[in-house]
C-alpha cells in the first residue's frame, strides 16, 4: 500500500506527467517541499525546467509508449495531468481525443501495472463530466452526461481506473477539478479564462465574452489545487476515489471581469458574442466529500487569488 511506503525512511518517488505545465510545475514544487522524490515528465524545451535536489526531468512524449514505460520505472506514484485536447477543441476531432487521451491512458495503466506502480492520481474535469447540471452545487453522485468529447474521454478514463483497480489492484484517486487559475498560467493560451482575461486587460486589449456574461463557473487558485493533489497520497485518508475539487462558489463572467477591474484599476473593453453550444450555463461543484475525505478546504478567496496572480504578472512581465 502507498500508506506503508510513505512510512519508510526512503520517500516514495512520484512521477508527474505534465510536470512542466501550469498545474504540474506547482505540484512538483509542492511534492519537493513535502519531502517526496519527484520525476517530472514532459516534452523537451517546454515549460518550467529548474534543476533542484530530489527532482529529475524526463523528456518524452505521452503518445510514445516507450517514453511512458521508461518514465514509470522505479516510481511508486503517478500523477496523470496530461491532456492533448481542450474542451472547446475536442469536438472538432473526437477520434484524436480518443486515440491520444483515452487509448494513451489505458496504455499508461498497463505499463503502471507491469512496473509495479501503486497508485495513480488523475485530474478529471469537474467542468465537463457532468454536462448540463440538473442542480447546483454538483455532487459526485450527479448524473454524468458530458456534451463535449473532452468530458466523455475524462469520464471513460475514470471507468478504466476502476477496472484496473478491480482486476489488478492498482489504486487510484480521481480529482474532478474546477477551473484552476493563478501564477505561471499562460495569459496568451487557449485555456484558462482568468489568465486570458487578466492578460488582455493589463495589455489594454478587448475581451471577447461568449454569451451575455451570466454563465457561472467555479474557479480555484492553484495553491489550493496543489494541496488537494498532495493530500491524495498522505497516509490514513478515507478511500473516496472520486472527488470534486473546487471553491464551491459560483462566479459569473461579468463578476470575473469586475474583480479584475477592481484589482488592476483598469477598465475592460467587453465584446459580447453569441453563446457556444458546448458551454453549460452554470457549473459549481459540491466539495463536501473532499472536505471529509482529504480534510481539505480552499484557503484562497477569488479576489485574493486574482490579486496574487496580478501581482505575479507585475513581477514577471515576460509572462504577459
Amino acid at each position: 500500500m502507498v500508506e506503508a511506503m510513505i512510512g519508510n525512511t526512503v520517500p516514495p518517488r512520484c512521477l508527474v506527467l505534465g510536470g512542466r505545465g501550469f498545474v504540474g510545475s506547482h505540484l512538483v514544487d509542492g511534492l519537493l517541499a513535502a519531502g517526496y522524490r519527484v520525476r517530472s515528465f514532459g516534452r523537451l524545451h517546454t515549460g518550467h525546467h529548474e534543476p533542484r535536489p530530489g527532482l529529475e526531468y524526463f523528456d518524452g512524449n505521452f503518445e510514445n509508449l516507450d517514453d511512458v514505460r521508461s518514465a514509470l520505472k522505479g516510481c511508486d506514484i503517478c500523477y496523470h495531468l496530461i491532456s492533448t485536447t481542450l474542451p472547446k477543441s475536442s469536438n472538432g476531432d473526437p477520434c484524436y481525443d480518443i486515440e491520444s487521451n483515452l487509448i494513451g491512458t489505458v496504455r499508461l495503466l498497463d505499463c503502471a501495472v507491469s512496473q509495479g506502480v501503486k497508485k495513480i492520481i488523475f485530474t478529471s474535469s469537474g467542468g465537463t463530466v457532468y454536462g448540463n447540471p440538473r442542480y447546483t452545487p454538483i455532487p459526485e453522485s450527479h448524473p454524468t452526461d458530458p456534451i463535449c468529447s473532452y468530458g466523455i474521454t475524462k469520464l471513460a478514463v475514470e471507468k478504466y481506473l476502476e477496472m484496473f483497480r478491480t482486476l489488478h489492484g492498482l489504486e487510484y484517486q480521481v480529482l474532478r477539478l474546477a477551473n484552476p487559475y493563478g501564477e505561471r498560467q499562460l495569459t496568451r493560451g487557449s485555456q484558462g479564462v482568468v489568465a486570458i482575461f487578466l492578460g488582455k486587460i493589463i495589455r489594454g486589449e478587448s475581451v471577447e465574452i461568449w454569451g451575455d456574461g451570466s454563465s457561472i463557473r467555479d474557479y480555484l487558485h492553484i495553491s489550493d489545487v496543489t494541496r488537494a493533489l498532495i493530500r491524495c497520497i498522505e497516509p490514513g485518508r478515507p478511500v473516496e476515489r472520486v472527488l470534486n475539487i473546487g471553491s464551491g462558489v459560483g462566479v459569473t463572467v461579468n463578476e470575473l471581469l469586475d474583480s479584475i477591474e477592481a484589482v488592476t484599476g483598469r477598465t475592460a473593453e467587453r465584446k459580447y458574442l453569441a453563446a457556444r453550444a458546448f458551454d453549460v450555463p452554470s457549473n459549481v461543484l459540491d466539495i463536501s466529500a473532499a472536505r471529509r475525505s482529504l480534510e481539505w478546504t480552499p484557503l484562497v478567496s477569488f479576489t485574493d487569488g486574482i490579486a496574487r496572480f496580478s501581482s505575479w504578472l507585475k513581477d514577471n512581465p515576460q509572462a504577459l
